[in-house]
């Protein structure tokens, strides 16, 4: 895992985050625009961290070159997510340039060493298509998954290693996409195959990674040695561990994998938190995994079968937090998310960072807009 000149457009767009944040006064309260909101962060991540030469996202809002591949999959996520919110084609205008910029910086091809930048990136294609009909995107997630698969081997039981050369290294980070990937593969295209995978991946993670007694995912096992980190538990682990629950309960009907996804939840949402708001798990890599776990969770939330006590317990949760970083945590002019959703970046943060900010504020502006509260 891993300035230059804007666009016209995105200079224009950062002109329009350039404002007070979205909020009026309403007896004495200050009530969200999540919509407003949720344009100001998302133009925000294009205005200030794209990079126009390169198509692709740089390392930092001080426009540092450096390219990380599976960030990029977020960003693409981002973007897909304004974009259906809104049907602003000015987020649409991006997935092409994307989709040919991080390509070449990858060397010419999706293909990569690790299994899960891998299937991040094809988990953001795929959406493409779904959110366009663009077939280029089909195919190249279906590539891609072909790379993904052959990640799979018989130390520990099972389950896909963490890249290639580390055969041994069985992690829940490459795993869960990949069960939530072989899953949304089949609902798209029908391949029962596609299924078979999709329940193998989510069978070997459960027996081997999940604490069923309180929901804990822990995040890998050394196959030579046994040893599974138990110590290391993290947000982004839960989320794919809840995501891939989610899905198989979508394709089968099964209240099991709900009730797995929600023990899941429920240990995050009461653990992995700092006074009810999710911890800091720092910049780099750890500054995506607040947002990968808001993605999944927010699915759970809108599950019908959902216990209603949970819902309201879950959507409480989610508006607490994007309350807190949106009041407290987020810079105005620009808009700035750092590692604290509770407190103010500084001059710039890093793309990380400002990926998990905005996946939360567009949750925001999901679930208000379906009247979740």
């Amino acid at each position: 895992m891993k300035k230059y000149c804007f666009l016209i457009g995105a200079a224009m767009l950062f002109a329009a985050c350039k404002k007070d944040h979205p909020a009026e006064i309403e007896g004495g309260e200050t009530a969200i625009n999540w919509a407003s909101a949720a344009d100001s962060s998302s133009k925000a991540l294009i205005s200030l961290f794209w990079n126009a030469g390169g198509k692709y996202f740089n390392y930092d809002s001080d426009g540092k070159p450096d390219f990380h591949y599976w960030p990029q999959a977020h960003a693409l996520d981002v973007l897909i997510d304004a974009f259906l919110r809104t049907d602003d084609r000015t987020y649409q205008s991006y997935f092409a340039q994307w989709f040919e910029g991080v390509r070449i910086k990858n060397g010419n091809t999706f293909r990569n060493d690790y299994y899960d930048d891998m299937e991040w990136n094809a988990l953001a294609i795929l959406r493409a298509y779904q959110a366009t009909g663009d077939t280029r995107y089909k195919d190249a997630a279906l590539q891609i998954w072909e790379y993904i698969k052959t990640g799979w081997n018989s130390n520990a039981g099972g389950g896909i290693c963490w890249a290639r050369g580390h055969e041994n290294s069985k992690n829940a980070c490459s795993n869960g996409p990949a069960c939530i990937l072989a899953a949304r593969l089949y609902r798209e295209f029908g391949d029962a195959d596609n299924k078979d995978w999709a329940l193998r991946i989510y069978n070997w993670e459960k027996s081997t990674l999940f604490n069923s007694n309180n929901g804990m995912v822990y995040d890998n096992i050394n196959s030579e040695t046994g040893e599974i980190k138990s110590s290391w538990v993290f947000t982004y682990n839960q989320g794919t561990f809840i995501g891939s629950a989610v899905e198989l309960y979508q394709i089968l009907g099964e209240k099991s994998y709900l009730n797995d996804a929600v023990l899941a939840a429920d240990y995050t949402t009461s653990s992995l938190v700092d006074n009810s708001v999710l911890k800091s798990e720092g910049t780099g890599d750890g500054g995506l995994f607040k947002g990968i776990f808001v993605r999944y969770f927010v699915e759970l939330i809108q599950q019908d079968r959902l216990d209603a006590a949970a819902k309201k317990r879950y959507v409480q949760f989610i508006r607490y937090n994007a309350e807190t970083l949106w009041l407290q945590g987020a810079g105005k002019t620009p808009v700035l998310f750092g590692p604290s959703w509770r407190t103010k970046p500084s001059a710039s943060t890093g793309l990380t960072e400002q990926l998990s900010g905005s996946m939360l504020i567009e949750a925001a502006a999901l679930l208000k807009s379906k009247d979740l509260w």
